[in-house]
């Protein structure tokens, strides 16, 4: 593939891998993969998922939902609080397909119940420790409007509550991931037990590190189809298993700092950083090859971004055999923003995978 601009290239065989392996997992614990599109936000990688049995999935807007819909999913989930301002549009999803809405606040339930035309599912949010949105584990009387309104609506349906544990990117390693997620299961069997509802989750970390998920009903996670460098340092998966890379063509060289800058900036990657030894990286770097990417070289790594130019810090080997014209690899540092500011994928053959906002 002759490569001029930034472009995101997708590695199939990895991503298959990735979702063969969640798939399982799931299986294994009598639980259902209701994976979240809104990393990939793709027909066509969207349809790698039903080769392992996935028929349902987890969006995080009517627009979303509205796309995948045109595109043959007839079960979705929007796994973003409930706004009743879309309420239309939810009323022309939900005519057609198996639509399933979340709430996390009872003035919203309200505002929605009267409005719905055609039957909905619902589930209710459950803020285990992201503070985001959702109802409090422990706010028992919230729980039970939010549940007897639900009950009270003629067109809603309540299948259950749902946690998405935000808080497991805050970790810095899989025993850190663990006690996220052993936090999580806590509370929400408490809810199970008291309630007698199902319960799902939805978080990359915790959907990857931890082994078991039978106490859920469902699990929703989305970034494991690409993951990236994030999930990589707090330990969800390994380098080997990221499946996207920003392919960024150099473009000068800074001879006293020995850096080197290449066309692929804030626009590109997003500017998400984390920190890696003491040092904010917004991006690791690797060599490309015919066949796909390395794992990332030692002492290399974006440094700083601008709206189109990302600089590069390099070891004095790696400044010696880069030269201007080259095409570097960067793995992003959260992939599902890499790929909403790309808007396309290339895959190592070079053919074009249309995303949402672009097709």
């Amino acid at each position: 593939m002759q490569i001029t601009r930034p472009t995101l290239i997708i590695d199939e065989a990895k991503c298959r891998r990735n979702i063969a392996a969640m798939a399982h997992k799931a299986s294994n614990s009598n639980s259902e993969l209701i994976p979240h599109f809104k990393t990939h936000q793709s027909k066509e990688v969207g349809a790698w998922f039903k080769d392992y049995g996935v028929n349902k999935i987890t969006v995080s807007s009517v627009e979303m939902a509205e796309f995948f819909a045109d595109d043959g999913w007839d079960d979705i989930y929007i796994a973003f609080p409930c706004n009743p301002l879309e309420v239309e549009r939810i009323n022309r999803l939900a005519e057609k397909i198996t639509l399933t809405v979340l709430f996390s606040n009872v003035a919203v339930i309200e505002k929605i119940a009267s409005q719905l035309r055609n039957d909905v599912n619902a589930r209710i949010e459950i803020d285990t420790g992201a503070d985001r949105t959702g109802f409090k584990a422990t706010s028992f009387n919230e729980i039970e409007e939010a549940i007897a309104l639900i009950h009270d609506a003629e067109r809603i349906h309540l299948v259950g509550f749902y946690s998405h544990a935000g808080q497991s990117y805050s970790a810095r390693n899989k025993k850190e991931i663990h006690t996220v997620f052993d936090d999580m299961k806590g509370q929400l069997l408490s809810l199970h037990q008291k309630y007698k509802l199902p319960i799902s989750c939805g978080d990359t970390p915790c959907c990857s590190v931890a082994s078991h998920f039978d106490e859920f009903d469902s699990i929703h996670p989305g970034n494991f189809v690409f993951y990236d460098v994030m999930q990589a340092q707090i330990g969800s998966c390994s380098f080997d298993e990221i499946g996207v890379v920003l392919a960024a063509p150099v473009v000068d060289k800074n001879e006293l700092s020995k850096e080197i800058v290449v066309h692929g900036g804030g626009v590109h990657l997003s500017k998400e950083g984390i920190k890696k030894e003491g040092v904010i990286i917004y991006g690791s770097v690797v060599k490309l090859t015919n066949d796909g990417w390395g794992v990332p070289i030692e002492d290399c790594y974006v440094k700083a971004l601008s709206q189109e130019h990302g600089i590069i810090k390099v070891s004095t080997k790696e400044y010696a055999e880069i030269e201007i014209g080259d095409v570097i690899g960067i793995l992003p540092i959260h992939s599902c923003l890499t790929a909403d500011c790309m808007g396309a994928y290339y895959d190592l053959a070079g053919i074009k995978k249309n995303h949402l906002k672009h097709s």
